[in-house]
């Protein structure tokens, strides 16, 4: 299929051929009829793509701090790679359409295949022939309302939104300042519900459509034709609410805000605009200043709107799903007429003229919809995404020598792009041949920067390969263990990212997968242990002839809002998730595995202390803070026995304290936590068909200890681990 994509780096648009998303449970696959460009969100990430590096650092100082803080705890080098490859990648654009349901997801019983949905997100309404949508981000199109004007479904959940965040009354005034094409569905919304309006644009285009469209009176802000109506509307009382519909780095909008407002009202803003609010201004009338987000409630919440989890509506009347119901519903009994607002229709094959003409100001518009090609009702159906199991019996084929190895990925994400990829894509007898993703530009994006031979939603076509010698799977951590069973009785030599498994079910699946196959060859993705500088410290320390003790402490910091690490309903816990990389480490480092697990940690588990016992009376104590500052380092390690001890700082620095003290010869040019050389060791270990980097036994006693830390936490005693057979 089609979609319309940008590169940040560049600032190419494109219409690029990506695979077809897959229908997942809890949505559905919508064939798009028409999507809708907004001119104002939409044409300023455009123009931001456009700006030179440091315009784009300028106009996104909070992704700046962001980079300082990665280079503080990754160093450059990763860094650098890091933010190099999400600019210097295909994003999508869009986020309001409409068009027919050609699939639906387990879970989905609201509408069936043929129905018309108006879809919102901009990560799941996108310009694109087909897109997979999530049940709290669509909503069936009433009856009678035509296609072009659904797709204003999201962009009038915004407006609307904003007129709900003002609380309107009945015979009141608002102004509303910025007439694009949020601003004139907010004027539309006020005079439904029984507002008087007025409008403040620099443009009398807009003024005028503005007027025609419900207000009582439009103008220049900058002329006193709106003050002047302010004045006679509202017997000089100023107006009750002020909508902020503009965007751009002037202060004036906030300003005229608080000229015309009326003694303790409401200003709310909807748009992208300077808020530097005068002091004196906004308290000496105490104006109530409110901000409206996106489309409403559930917005930026994963759980309802990737999980379909919805808010009970006796305590939350309008989510962003009743709002974009409540949008259509009011277009389909004519009380909004967004036609108007319709400046031009483009065929969806001339998307990227059609943007060049918007940025090149020779089309001006305050909207314009992209029109798809109709289907031919006979076209075979989109490949799924759902993942049954694979009940074969493996027949894996010797590999033929000097043949590369072949590859595969499940998942694209940042540290599959950022950490494995970068090393598989220069390794010599190596072929990435096939990348699976759930997502279409994910996918396109892992084929054009690594080179694989193609990008697909199938993971069934993928694991039914006989060439495809090994699978990565680096997807999110709930999908770890079903992922990893399934490519395991596939016969695939599997490299699974950390964790194998969240819960004993999960891991006594895997193993049930290993028993029934008869297969393996099993890696996670424990890297640490073969760090350059984490191996040359172990090497100088020496053998060990008594005791050890362990002392790890992980500066994990606090997550930014958003990170699917919150999600531990589904994801599990933050220590769940990379836990198993310091018990690993330290299990190694102590040559054995622990025996038995101890953990607590403060009020709300933030930070833990876990104690882990090892056969031989060794113990390992990881302090795994998540208040720590920003400014120290990460990780660091002291091991101490027999009179030696090694310390590790942030694998940047090492040392070994005996009869003579050993320092590392030189500060490494990149915190290099062992990726390649663990990838060197599992392609050499699938091209010989040697033994595994890391014995089965292992990665199941680390993976074990990890997920006695729950139940430790939970009990308050030791936890101890039985011995694997």
């Amino acid at each position: 299929m089609k979609q319309v994509v940008q590169n940040y780096k560049s600032g190419e648009l494109a219409v690029l051929d990506v695979p077809v998303p897959g229908c997942k449970p809890g949505g559905v696959l919508v064939r798009s009829a028409f999507s809708l460009i907004s001119t104002g969100t939409e044409m300023m990430k455009v123009s931001e793509a456009g700006m030179s590096m440091l315009g784009k650092a300028r106009s996104r100082p909070d992704q700046v701090a962001k980079v300082m803080q990665s280079v503080a705890t990754n160093g450059v080098p990763a860094t650098y790679r890091k933010v190099m490859g999400k600019l210097d990648s295909y994003t999508p654009l869009g986020y309001s359409l409409c068009g027919v349901v050609e699939e639906v997801g387990a879970g989905i019983d609201d509408v069936k295949v043929g129905d018309l949905v108006a879809c919102a997100g901009n990560e799941h309404a996108l310009h694109a022939e087909l897109n997979w949508v999530p049940k709290n981000l669509y909503a069936p199109v009433p009856d009678g309302l035509a296609p072009r004007h659904a797709a204003f479904g999201t962009v009038g959940s915004i407006a609307m939104q904003g007129v709900r965040q003002g609380e309107p009354q009945l015979g009141e005034v608002a102004l509303v300042i910025g007439l694009g094409l949020i601003g004139q569905l907010v004027v539309q919304l006020l005079t439904a519900a029984g507002v008087r309006v007025v409008g403040a644009d620099p443009d009398p285009s807009r003024c005028e459509l503005a007027e025609s469209l419900g207000a009582a009176a439009a103008g220049d802000p900058s002329s006193a034709a709106v003050e002047a109506a302010v004045a006679e509307l509202t017997d000089g009382h100023g107006v009750d609410q002020v909508y902020l519909a503009a965007g751009g780095g002037s202060n004036q909008p906030v300003e005229l805000a608080a000229r015309l407002c009326r003694d303790r009202g409401r200003v709310v803003d909807i748009g992208k605009c300077r808020l530097d609010l005068p002091w004196n201004a906004y308290y000496e009338k105490e104006l109530d200043v409110r901000f409206s987000r996106s489309y409403g409630p559930g917005r930026y919440d994963p759980s309802y709107e990737l999980e379909g989890r919805d808010y009970p509506i006796g305590y939350v009347r309008w989510t962003e799903r009743r709002n974009l119901a409540c949008f259509l519903d009011l277009m389909a009994r004519g009380r909004v007429d967004v036609e108007p607002l319709i400046s031009h229709v483009a065929d969806f094959d001339d998307a990227v003229e059609t943007y060049q003409r918007l940025k090149e100001g020779e089309l001006k518009a305050i909207t314009a919809l992209f029109r798809y090609p109709e289907q031919d009702a006979q076209e075979a159906e989109a490949p799924s995404v759902a993942l049954p199991a694979v009940n074969v019996k493996p027949s894996p084929a010797a590999r033929t020598a000097k043949t590369p190895v072949r590859l595969a990925f499940v998942g694209a994400g940042n540290y599959a792009t950022s950490m494995l990829l970068p090393h598989l894509a220069q390794r010599e007898g190596v072929e990435l041949s096939t990348v699976v993703t759930t997502t279409s530009l994910s996918g396109a994006n892992a084929q054009r920067k690594f080179g694989f031979k193609e990008a697909t939603t199938d993971l069934d076509a993928v694991l039914g390969d006989k060439s495809i010698d090994a699978v990565f799977v680096v997807t999110r951590h709930s999908s770890h263990a079903e992922l990893t069973r399934q490519a395991l009785l596939a016969g695939k030599t599997v490299f699974v990212e950390k964790p194998l498994a969240l819960t004993e079910d999960e891991l006594a699946g895997v193993l049930a997968a290993v028993e029934e196959s008869g297969n393996d060859r099993l890696q996670v993705g424990f890297n640490r242990r073969f760090a350059p500088l984490l191996q040359e410290a172990r090497t100088q320390f020496g053998t060990r002839t008594g005791p050890a003790h362990l002392r790890y402490l992980v500066n994990a910091g606090r997550l930014t809002h958003g990170s699917w690490y919150l999600q531990q309903g589904t994801e599990g816990s933050r220590f769940a998730g990379e836990g198993g990389h310091f018990i690993d480490t330290a299990s190694w480092l102590l040559d054995a595995d622990p025996v038995s697990v101890y953990a607590t940690a403060t009020s709300g588990n933030e930070d833990l202390q876990v104690v882990l016992r090892y056969p031989d009376g060794s113990t390992a104590t990881i302090s795994y803070v998540t208040t720590g500052p920003s400014g120290f380092p990460k990780e660091t390690l002291d091991l101490v026995a027999d009179g030696r001890a090694l310390r590790l700082d942030d694998f940047v620095r090492a040392s070994v304290y005996g009869r003579k003290k050993w320092v590392s010869s030189r500060l490494p040019k990149a915190r290099d936590k062992g990726q390649n050389a663990e990838l060197a060791a599992f392609i050499k270990a699938v091209r010989t068909g040697g033994p595994m980097p890391v014995p089965l036994e292992s990665l199941v006693a680390t993976t074990a200890a990890t997920l006695a830390v729950q139940a430790g936490l939970a009990g308050g005693v030791p936890v101890t681990l039985a011995r694997s057979k």
